[in-house]
């Protein structure tokens, strides 16, 4: 059997939902699809190609259209959809972060290209328009990396109710954080815009 590149990343996305990041080796990649560990080095030079590439494949969602949208609304929406994105997958978070930091993933450039535009839409200058795209992303990232190790300390009944995550509304959270930095934003830049 011929090994293809969506192939061995559609079984890294499996084993990151099974088992988590911590057991996404090349090793039991590998094992899994019944190759030896050399046979993954003809599609991804390293693991962390591999990784971007996974994180390419959870991001694709979060790619959305947001034309003809104010510039308010189209933070929302891309900010919702990569939260919703990251939480589709375990540990999708801390992956897309690793692969982001990495310089591994051309998804990632892509929302953070989309969230500057609607950045500068709201004002901001070039420089600044990247700075609020990263910061946006920041955000989401960090907030969904923290609700997605609550949800597993949950599932373990390693949380008080105080902690837990499935007592509390992360939605409304993440809502309000989202908020704060759309109107320092708008406050930042004089943004007349709703």
């Amino acid at each position: 059997m011929q090994l293809h590149k969506p192939d061995v990343v559609d079984a890294a996305a499996a084993i990151l939902d099974n088992y988590g990041i911590a057991d996404l080796s090349m090793r039991r990649l590998a094992r899994e699809l019944n190759v030896s560990p050399g046979a993954l080095y003809w599609h991804f030079a390293n693991k962390q190609e591999l990784l971007g590439a996974v994180a390419d494949h959870i991001l694709r969602p979060a790619v959305i259209d947001v034309a003809g949208l104010n510039w308010r609304h189209a933070i929302q929406d891309i900010c919702a959809a990569l939260r919703d994105a990251l939480l589709s997958h375990t540990d999708g978070a801390e992956l897309v972060s690793a692969s982001f930091a990495a310089g591994q993933s051309e998804t990632v450039t892509d929302i953070v290209a989309q969230l500057a535009a609607a950045a500068a839409d709201a004002g901001a200058r070039n420089d600044d328009a990247d700075s609020t795209a990263r910061t946006l992303l920041y955000y989401v990232l960090g907030f969904t990396v923290d609700e997605q190790s609550r949800r597993q300390w949950d599932a373990a009944g390693a949380l008080s109710d105080e902690q837990s995550v499935l007592m509390s509304d992360t939605d409304r959270q993440f809502a309000f954080g989202l908020r704060l930095l759309i109107d320092g934003l708008a406050a930042h830049e004089g943004a007349t815009a709703p």
